[in-house]
């Protein structure tokens, strides 16, 4: 794989644009910042295909078309002391998801264990998120997301189920918290977005061509082909996957009274998506005393770590572990954003009437996309 030029902003500066390309398209100031710090993270994190690439033009657009509701109000549709249901108003999915889980972090902390189910939202980043905000709160953290169908069920060649992340973090002592983040087919399709950005052929075994067949061509997946479910492309074709992303629509989807399934933003340029969320939060506490609780995080995470290694390799990894390194990097040498993106939103920041004139502070090259 060839290798490809990213360059480093600082972190501030990138949250500062992406919040002002939000507010210009109407979206309050409030609102425009959570969204953009969810972006921002996901950059940070390494999940590029969630980050500031996503700003034009899906969110830009969506707003500017009225596909989106930039001031949007939240009903409450059922409620009891532990399960809060709601209704996102078509607003921006990210400061719907933070204020849910709020509420369900809030409910947890009184009953226990908490439920929130949002409906009439809209893509709302990374999933990991809003697990992770219930990690100073010293809770677990659940966060599920239906999304456009991209994905073939097994054996099947037409899309219609989404990425359908799963996000589960839970907090540790001395060790770092377990972060799960995980698309529920192979790869998000951002990830295929950036390497057809790059110009690059994806890896066998992540979509199918309109006919069914495995390509490593980005432009075969988008246009007529679907994404796999995890799993791969052996005989039972993802089917692990295929049940995990059917899970989530359950949960995300007909749970929470959204769309689902072929009905999830059919057209991302002419309808509303009606994209459905569930969150859940658990009091460590309210099953067993929190300092037991960590200490034996603690002692299976080191358990993992300290186990053999495989032939060539020098270390074992927890979910969420090699994401938290990656923040740090961002934050001391510059959040590293792919040259082809930069030109993009160059591009498209002068035609939205918010120029991206930020300096970069450094430059490097990479094989990984």
């Amino acid at each position: 794989m060839p290798l490809v030029k990213k360059y480093l902003f600082p972190a501030p500066v990138l949250l500062d644009y992406m919040t002002r390309v939000l507010a210009a398209a109407g979206v309050s100031l409030e609102d425009a910042a959570i969204a953009a710090d969810v972006l921002l993270s996901a950059d940070m994190r390494g999940v590029a295909s969630h980050g500031i690439i996503r700003l034009f033009p899906y969110y830009s657009r969506r707003l500017r078309d009225g596909l989106i509701n930039p001031r949007p109000q939240p009903v409450v549709l059922n409620e009891t002391p532990s399960s809060l249901a709601l209704d996102g108003d078509n607003g921006l999915g990210h400061p719907t998801g933070y204020r849910a889980m709020k509420r369900c972090i809030a409910k947890a902390g009184e009953s226990g264990a908490a439920v929130v189910t949002v409906r009439g939202s809209n893509h709302y980043g990374i999933a990991g998120y809003y697990a992770m905000q219930a990690l100073p709160h010293d809770m677990i953290g659940l966060s599920f997301t239906n999304a456009s169908s991209l994905v073939a069920p097994t054996y099947g060649r037409t899309p219609i189920l989404g990425t359908n992340p799963i996000a589960v973090a839970a907090p540790a002592g001395a060790e770092r918290p377990y972060v799960l983040d995980m698309a529920t087919s192979i790869v998000p399709i951002g990830k295929v977005t950036v390497y057809e950005r790059a110009g690059l052929e994806i890896p066998y075994g992540w979509g199918v061509d309109s006919q069914g067949r495995v390509t490593t061509d980005p432009r075969e997946v988008f246009y007529g082909g679907a994404l796999l479910p995890l799993g791969g492309t052996a005989e039972m074709r993802g089917y692990k996957g295929y049940g995990l992303a059917l899970l989530v629509e359950i949960l995300a989807g007909v749970l929470a009274g959204s769309a689902f399934g072929r009905t999830v933003d059919p057209d991302a340029h002419t309808k509303v998506s009606n994209i459905g969320h569930c969150f859940a939060a658990i009091r460590v506490d309210a099953f067993r005393p929190l300092d037991d609780f960590k200490g034996d995080m603690d002692a299976m995470i080191r358990e993992l770590k300290d186990a053999p290694k495989a032939t060539g390799q020098e270390r074992i990894y927890i979910p969420g572990e090699k994401e938290f390194e990656k923040t740090e990097r961002s934050l001391s040498e510059g959040v590293p954003i792919l040259a082809e993106v930069v030109n993009h939103l160059v591009r498209d920041g002068e035609e939205a009437g918010v120029p991206f004139d930020l300096e970069p502070v450094g430059v490097k090259e990479e094989v990984e996309v």
